[in-house]
């Protein structure tokens, strides 16, 4: 589980639209024996028992790990061992733990069947298309799959024409054609002849480096593709063609499937624009995309191609989701590439890490000189937003995969609420400074312009309660002969009454872009009960960041 220290870059680590998808269903066609497959997308919203429950023939599932120290084989492929580190394996008659716990995207698997090579079995894998990625090792060990063009497949030849050092001598190319494992499988294919199976990995003994995954290759700020979230107007996408011949590159929209069972549903589709620059105004013109639009690309030249959204027709309830794709083909018919695209309403609905910059103590002592401290002292605080709009204040939350149905994405405030498998995959943010397992509901609103008030209350008998000491005769609320007493005796009731000021703009009248959308701030005061005879009121400035835009929370 990653570090609660990991906070400054939270928003890194967790994209505003990462824990929702687009999905496709892709469909492989397996012979009795070894097959080799390429997953293009996601399918961890399901275990492979789950995935493969309709298909008894699927007998096993070898996940490649790519090893940059160590090399699979020389002269050709060997035969999978369970006991390498460079495989994780799902076995549908392994009544112990699997290893093999969900099947990630852009990587390559080997499936064995039951029955020969004339036997074949068609297996059809809901996924979250993925932005294509490749990661080419020097040591000659790639276990690969590319986004080909699958009405027409390309030779690899022409398909590698721009990345000639994985087909050229003396480089070598294998795939499994089902049957046991031999001498002829995987077998060695020609280049020059063979044509490019979308679906299917193939081994190829190249030792070069690189990311080559297609002729054409696109830049986007995260692997969530084209992603607007809740904020988001405009995305520039980078298309790169690699080939020495000027291309010309067909975009067009296409619509997710259903989501699966378990998964956040779809409210539909992203009303895409076209961002154009006007060069004699100065300014962008948004066309709708509807239907298609092409844009060349010169040889081994670069283009960016901008994208808004129209945000007045995202018509939904905060955690409506919307979600395509972006088809892009081009001209020399040799890939075809499936972006994930998506957005949601606009709203403060989320997870945010808020940092409060305690910077003035009301003094209790008559005659006391100012109430400024020398240093501002700093609080960490955690507010989940939910759909309605309550803003709850939260002891510590964890973002990941959840152990309800689907193991979908999403918040929750227990760590025994996370799939146990996946743990590590998990964020948590903790407020040290609150009472333990809290999630507080606030009055008043999450919004610029308004206040949001928290009152914590901290029980005399509380293990987090400053009076209360466990090995202290004196403070652990026991008289002599160890019977609890009441408050007031030992210890006390404490109550903090904490209220968030959301101003327009930064109260030190700096300029911070995002102010209102993605960081919201003002300024911070609390009263404190219970530590003194007298009450104490400190204030100060707070900002708050979002982590996560999922407006459902897992208060279980």
């Amino acid at each position: 589980m990653k570090s609660p220290t990991v906070l400054a870059a939270a928003g890194c680590l967790l994209s505003t639209a990462s824990l929702h998808a687009q999905w496709k269903t892709e469909t492989y066609t397996l012979k009795g024996g070894w097959n080799a497959i390429y997953l293009h997308g996601d399918a961890t919203h399901a275990t492979p028992s789950q995935l493969f429950a309709g298909y008894p023939a699927v007998l096993e599932v070898w996940r490649w790990n790519p090893n940059p120290d160590a090399v699979e084989f020389t002269t050709s492929p060997s035969q999978p061992y369970a006991t390498s580190s460079e495989w994780t394996i799902w076995n549908r008659n392994d009544s112990g733990e699997q290893k093999l716990t969900a099947m990630v995207g852009q990587s390559a698997y080997l499936v064995r069947c039951s029955g020969d090579a004339a036997t074949t079995t068609t297996v059809s894998i809901p996924q979250r298309p993925l932005p294509p990625s490749a990661t080419w090792l020097v040591t000659g060990a790639n276990f690969l799959g590319f986004p080909a063009n699958a009405s027409s497949p390309p030779v690899l030849s022409s398909y590698f024409a721009s990345f000639p050092a994985a087909t050229t001598a003396p480089s070598k190319i294998y795939k499994y054609i089902g049957g046991d494992l031999g001498s002829a499988n995987p077998l060695q294919i020609s280049a020059s002849s063979e044509r490019l199976n979308r679906n299917t990995a193939y081994w190829f003994e190249a030792a070069t480096v690189g990311n080559f995954t297609a002729p054409v290759e696109y830049e986007l700020p995260g692997t969530d593709g084209v992603a607007f979230g809740r904020t988001g107007n405009v995305i520039t996408l980078g298309v790169m063609n690699r080939s020495t011949n000027a291309l010309t590159l067909t975009f067009s929209t296409e619509a997710s499937e259903s989501a699966p069972s378990g998964q956040p549903g779809i409210s539909g589709g992203v009303p895409l624009t076209r961002r154009i620059f006007d060069s004699t105004t100065g300014s962008y013109s948004d066309t709708p995309v509807s239907g298609s639009f092409t844009v060349s690309v010169p040889a081994s030249g670069r283009v960016n191609v901008d994208f808004g959204i129209d945000r007045s027709q995202l018509n939904g309830t905060p955690d409506s989701h919307f979600a395509s794709f972006l088809r892009v083909k081009d001209s020399a018919g040799l890939s075809d590439v499936l972006l994930p695209v998506s957005a949601q309403t606009a709203s403060p609905a989320g997870l945010w890490v808020g940092q409060v910059d305690v910077s003035t103590v009301n003094s209790t002592v008559a005659g006391s000189p100012g109430n400024t401290t020398a240093r501002p002292f700093p609080l960490r605080m955690n507010v989940h937003v939910d759909a309605s709009g309550t803003a709850r204040l939260l002891s510590q939350a964890f973002v990941g995969p959840l152990a309800s149905a689907g193991n979908a994405p999403g918040i929750c405030i227990r760590e025994s609420s996370l799939q146990a498998d996946r743990k590590a995959e998990a964020l948590r943010l903790v407020s040290s400074q609150m009472p333990l397992d809290r999630a507080i509901p606030g009055t008043g609103s999450f919004a610029a312009g308004s206040t949001l008030r928290h009152t914590v209350t901290i029980p005399y008998d509380d293990a987090t309660n400053p009076f209360v000491h466990s090995y202290h005769p004196d403070h652990d609320n026991k008289d002599a002969r160890m019977a609890r007493l009441n408050a007031g005796v030992e210890s006390y009731d404490i109550t903090r009454d904490i209220t968030f000021t959301f101003t327009a703009s930064p109260p030190d009248g700096s300029s911070i872009t995002g102010w209102g959308t993605t960081i919201y701030g003002g300024t911070y005061s609390e009263t404190i009960s219970g530590v003194n005879k007298n009450p104490l009121t400190v204030g100060g400035t707070f900002t708050f960041r979002r982590v996560s835009e999922i407006a459902d929370i897992d208060l279980n």
